[in-house]
């Protein structure tokens, strides 16, 4: 027999334990808290090692799941979640989105991929949004200058941090590249 989740808007189910991994632990704290005001039951884990150990002590209705963690993926977390639990509903959460990325994340199981930084409401939404239809866009959306730059601090730390390698990957003159690297994240 399998559990039905779905719901109507800002109405809990019944389990509503959720499992929150992210290895910024200041965040996940904040997240954490947000989400318990608003009725789940929340276990915190900050490393894909740790977040594999919470789903397989009692899978959860939910899960909100770092893509890039210290120890590895986020990715492998969601996919052990729908193994075990295939009814539950999960997101991602990053600061590096891309295409490739979110797609994996989707065939894995996750309903939906939010970019960082996120909010409690946004996080909310997304878990709560009915299966046959995608979360309302959030209010405040990173902005395109947002997302080049955590583009381009994404393939800076897959190059290792070398500027020269990302200049050539991302086709853009190393000079420019290293005045856009000195510079504070656009909001």
């Amino acid at each position: 027999m399998t559990e039905d989740l779905s719901f109507k808007k800002d109405e809990l189910p019944e389990d509503a334990s959720l499992v929150l991994i992210d290895d910024d632990k200041s965040f996940a704290q904040r997240l954490g808290r947000a989400m318990e005001v608003r009725g789940f039951e929340v276990r915190v884990g900050h490393s894909v090692a740790e977040g594999l150990e919470l789903i397989r002590q009692k899978a959860p209705a939910f899960a909100v799941v770092d893509m890039r963690l210290e120890d590895g993926n986020g990715l492998d977390v969601i996919a052990e979640l729908a193994r075990i639990r295939p009814n539950s509903r999960a997101i991602v959460l990053t600061g590096y989105g891309n295409f490739a990325t979110a797609v994996s994340a989707v065939k894995l199981g996750a309903v939906d991929y939010l970019g960082k930084p996120a909010d409690a409401d946004d996080v909310t939404d997304a878990l709560l949004a009915p299966s046959n239809e995608k979360a309302a866009p959030p209010e405040n959306p990173m902005s395109a200058d947002r997302v080049r730059w955590e583009h381009i601090q994404r393939v800076y730390e897959l190059c290792s941090r070398n500027v020269s390698e990302t200049a050539r990957r991302l086709n853009m003159h190393r000079r420019t590249l290293q005045r856009i690297l000195a510079k504070r994240a656009p909001k």
